[in-house]
């Protein structure tokens, strides 16, 4: 059964200067890997008020558009998550939510504030890709996990307390195949390499 995709870019036109434009797929039913990083890799969230601004705005917002967080990882400067999303049309705001409620309350704490907070120079605030199967699930999954171990913080992801998994990896793909959340027939580049 093939999944209904809107895509949201800023743009009617798919192509600028011969390179696709950059678009968010709002899919139903779907597992989603959602990246995003503080604009000049500010490091707003070393302090622990920041992360608990972030964890506060993050867990509300997720609960209200339905977003169900499988493990996330919040470091100093950009986080990563990876869950599932009953309704794509729920992304987007759900994005402007957290995003905007964050950088003002981070923004709050800052002895100078830093203007678009999450805006890279391309003007991208967030990267969301809909996980394709199983081996791209797993691969997402241990990525998120393992941010605090490949950035040097800890030597073990149960030591650092702003990785947080809430939903086991084995009960994660066995729900997702049960009801088809993973956009299958849609080809991933990265993950052709070695399949």
């Amino acid at each position: 059964m093939s999944k209904r995709i809107n895509k949201v870019t800023r743009s009617h036109n798919q192509e600028y200067q011969g390179q696709h434009r950059f678009e968010h797929w709002q899919i139903d039913n779907q597992v989603y890997f959602i990246t995003a990083r503080c604009r000049d890799r500010f490091p707003a969230f070393a302090s622990e008020s920041a992360k608990l601004v972030f964890w506060k705005q993050f867990d509300h917002y997720t609960t209200e558009y339905r977003f169900v967080p499988w493990v996330t990882s919040l470091l100093d400067n950009h986080y990563h998550t990876l869950g599932f999303l009953y309704e794509g049309r729920n992304l987007s705001p759900m994005m402007q939510r957290i995003h905007g409620s964050v950088a003002k309350l981070v923004n709050d704490l800052l002895v100078e504030r830093h203007s678009n907070f999450w805006r890279d120079a391309k003007g991208h605030e967030y990267f969301d890709g809909a996980i394709r199967n199983e081996k791209q699930a797993r691969l997402a999954y241990r990525y998120t996990m393992l941010q605090a171990v490949r950035h040097g913080v800890v030597s073990d992801w149960k030591e650092y307390p702003h990785t947080r998994v809430n939903v086991s990896l084995e009960a994660a793909i066995r729900r997702s195949l049960e009801i088809n959340a993973f956009l299958e027939g849609v080809p991933y580049k990265r993950y052709q390499r070695d399949s």
